[in-house]
């Protein structure tokens, strides 16, 4: 069993770390800027002061933090990983940010002697808890052949896809394919609701069909039912578009649907819904249409 250094324990990242606990490894926890909350060490849980400590006293440290400067801060601020590191340790950055910086941050910590694997994760709350997420998994094949025991704590759908940099490509495409998602389910509900169809027979009848999907089968029942509690928020979703732009302008890759997307979501968000689940996408449309799919 290894010592695992976890920092970011939110609405993904405190499942994922209990499962890594469930397998036995032994956890070390630390937050940058606050304490480590009593209730999340669990069995085989230690709080420590700072990141610095954490990579001291563990071979893996695996950071889940929201954005691209959370990383570089938890990495390379005072007290962060890169001040703790020894040779032979193994940085595996999970969060879901810039593949740029990510290589950046890759040269940094190879300089240190250890290796560096971007692991961004795909699954939502729901994967986080039950142990199915997709991880996509950049950097040294062997160093990720070491760490595989890991992931499979955490997660089903494990692949290498290539060098550093390469997995957080990787989940700028899958969150532009789920954008992308939402929005067709939720103006093909939309349109079929004012069109005077039962939109949750629409579902049922598309989900027999080439139009199925696993967005229409979960945020699609979302959001008839009007559950927008979040599984994965819309700002952190806006953040991961802007990402995907960005990137495209920096490669001269035009991506004009995305953009579209990323509208929608700034709708969403001048309704208030930035904590909401990225399903409530449908609220956005709604307004457009002055239809809301089941009525009040």
């Amino acid at each position: 069993m290894a010592n695992i250094g976890f920092i970011g324990t939110g609405i993904m990242g405190l499942p994922m770390a209990q499962n890594l606990q469930k397998a036995g490894h032994n956890l070390f926890f630390s937050e940058l800027h606050k304490p480590v909350p009593e209730e999340i060490l669990g069995n085989h849980g230690t709080a420590l002061a700072n990141p610095r400590e954490v990579a001291k006293a563990t071979d893996f440290i695996i950071t889940m933090v929201p954005d691209t400067h959370n990383v570089k801060d938890v990495l390379f601020s005072e007290t962060g990983v890169a001040t703790g590191l020894s040779k032979g340790k193994v940085v595996i950055d999970m969060s879901s940010i810039s593949p740029t910086a990510t290589k950046e941050f890759a040269q940094r910590i190879n300089i240190m002697e250890c290796d560096y694997l971007d692991a961004p994760v795909s699954g939502g709350e729901v994967g986080a808890k039950s142990a199915s997420l997709t991880i996509m998994i950049g950097g040294p094949k062997k160093t990720f052949e070491n760490a595989m025991p890991l992931f499979e704590a955490m997660g089903k759908n494990i692949t290498h896809i290539g060098e550093n940099g390469d997995g957080q490509t990787c989940k700028v495409a899958n969150q532009i394919i789920v954008a992308l998602n939402i929005s067709a389910v939720s103006e093909a509900l939309v349109f079929a609701s004012k069109a005077g169809a039962d939109p949750a027979k629409v579902r049922d009848a598309l989900m027999g069909g080439f139009a199925s999907s696993k967005i229409l089968e979960v945020h699609g029942q979302r959001m008839l039912d009007r559950t927008f509690k979040p599984g994965f928020r819309i700002r952190l979703h806006q953040k991961d578009l802007n990402l995907a732009l960005t990137t495209g302008r920096e490669i001269n890759a035009a991506l004009p649907n995305t953009a579209t997307a990323q509208e929608l979501f700034t709708s969403c968000v001048a309704y208030g819904l930035q904590d909401s689940d990225h399903s409530a996408m449908v609220q956005a449309i709604e307004g457009m249409a002055k239809h809301q799919l089941v009525p009040k």
